[in-house]
């Protein structure tokens, strides 16, 4: 009778918790990020989203399924974020199919609870980037990888383990790392285990079959990685502050607060990240002190392959490239999620788990009123009502190293425009992402012949303007305006001019 009932719960916990993050996703906001996806998706084919993205930082996959989104439905931001929603949602509807199967029914509830209630995922939920079924492709890797580890080698697991395996490497590098730390200790796993046999055994060769053809399948693109290695390199901006980038990454992996961006008081979200933390490093402890210890090996795993890659992106960081960042985590977040619906569900305290349930529910509820107060106030849109209703058939956009331009850019990618790179960020070919509309230059000598309607975009100042007026004062000022907008914090200012001869 528990386990029906259980069960039922369950099933009303992952309706419930698709609403909730679908609460405050609909929406056609957009910022930096997020009007690349858009841009490169409905601009391009899927070859030449595969050529453009070998100058950017991640691979194609996740853009190549917003190409179909967009072929369906158009270019629409709102149908763009429901394709991020059906992650989260698949994510935690594998809470039911596999881990509950696997583990356990109360394992599977808890875990399919925190996906929809842990703040992180509800503020990424509906984001218009890879991180949701980056998330997806990895768990989904994960536990088919335990599934051949526990003795269900099944030619079935061994194909799913591959092919998912194979998109995590494809829609981002942290998934690429996941999908090698993976691989690595399963080789390790067949290889001692064939040894002990002194044989040659089918693990062994259905391990090198699939390594291959994901190796084989994986090294066209490693020649756009060694490219971005070498060049992308120019207009690359992570960076990492000890010991404040440890704390951004701890609190942005149980809250989504990154930056400015704060959903949830710092203060709280430290003292929450911290009493999980504890919690659950307190149940660890009890079970090694415990006379009748609980296998706790599949959250061994998974929290190994969580760390190995935060530890891998650390060692490239330092030897290489800078590629340590707390949103990047996202790609492996499902696999910490499943730590801890392990050591509640086989070892927490019943009334403890209730509390942080509890804790966490009510911070997911704080951080989604609070993402739906900005994702839905009336401003944010306020800047492009403004240029649809102002802008004329053959005025040019120009705008400079910020956001603002380029989400303007996604929203009018019919009007000609310009890149203004003064900061010499050498990106013109990622951001050929932005359409055959779109021109990168390095100052503003192109407009010495041009004569028309020009609309210089900025972020809270008119730097753009100010400069070419003084290259061109023949230049009439038409209007100016600023938009502040609730979305990101991102402001617009506009500057529309006539230039004359």
């Amino acid at each position: 009778m528990k386990k029906l009932k259980l069960k039922h719960v369950h099933i009303l916990i992952i309706i419930v918790g698709i609403l909730f993050i679908t609460l405050s996703s609909i929406h056609a906001n957009l910022w930096f990020d997020e009007s690349y996806s858009v841009a490169i998706s409905n601009n391009h084919s899927f070859q030449e989203i595969w050529g453009i993205t070998g100058h950017d930082v991640h691979p194609p996959f996740y853009y190549w399924m917003l190409k179909i989104v967009s072929m369906i439905f158009g270019n629409n931001i709102i149908c763009y974020r429901l394709l991020s929603v059906l992650a989260i949602a698949i994510l935690g509807i594998l809470g039911y199919t596999h881990i509950r199967k696997d583990f356990g029914e109360k394992v599977g509830a808890i875990f399919s609870l925190l996906v929809f209630t842990l703040p992180i995922n509800i503020v990424y939920a509906g984001e218009v980037r890879m991180y949701g079924w980056g998330m997806l492709f990895v768990t989904i890797m994960g536990i088919y990888a335990y599934r051949i580890f526990s003795g269900k080698a099944t030619v079935k697991n061994w194909i799913i383990f591959a092919i998912f395996s194979l998109i995590s490497a494809y829609t981002h590098y942290y998934g690429l790392m996941a999908a090698g730390i993976t691989n690595v200790i399963l080789f390790i796993w067949v290889l001692v285990k064939a040894i002990k046999e002194k044989q040659f055994t089918k693990n062994l060769k259905a391990f090198i079959i699939q390594a291959v053809i994901q190796v084989t399948l994986y090294i066209p693109w490693l020649v756009f990685l060694a490219l971005q290695l070498s060049q992308v390199s120019r207009g690359f901006w992570i960076g990492f502050t000890f010991p404040d980038s440890l704390v951004e990454m701890f609190l942005f992996q149980f809250t989504g607060n990154l930056g400015d961006d704060q959903y949830i008081n710092s203060w709280v979200a430290g003292i929450y990240g911290i009493i999980f933390t504890a919690y659950l490093l307190l149940l660890v402890v009890k079970n090694i002190k415990s006379k009748d210890k609980t296998d706790l090996k599949p959250a061994k795993w998974s929290f190994i392959i969580y760390i190995c890659v935060i530890l891998g992106a650390g060692v490239v960081s330092i030897v290489m490239k800078p590629i340590i960042y707390a949103r990047y985590f996202l790609i492996v977040t499902g696999l910490l999620i499943f730590t801890f619906s392990y050591l509640m569900a086989k070892v927490g305290n019943k009334k403890a788990n209730i509390c942080i349930i509890i804790l966490t529910i009510v911070l997911a509820t704080y951080s989604n009123i609070n993402l739906a107060f900005l994702h839905y106030d009336k401003s944010n849109q306020a800047p492009f009502e403004y240029l649809k209703d102002n802008i004329q058939e053959g005025d040019i956009l120009i705008y400079g190293n910020e956001g603002s331009g380029f989400v303007v850019s996604a929203n009018f990618p019919e009007y000609k425009q310009y890149f203004y790179d003064a900061a010499g960020w050498h990106v013109d070919e990622a951001y050929r992402a932005y359409g055959p509309n779109m021109e990168t230059k390095y100052d503003l000598e192109f407009l010495k012949d041009y004569q028309g309607r020009i609309w210089f975009i900025n972020a809270g100042t008119h730097t753009i303007y100010e400069q070419a007026n003084e290259l061109y004062p023949n230049m009439e000022l038409i209007k100016q305006a600023r938009f502040d907008v609730k979305y990101k914090g991102y402001i617009y200012t506009f500057s529309l001019v006539d230039k004359k001869w």
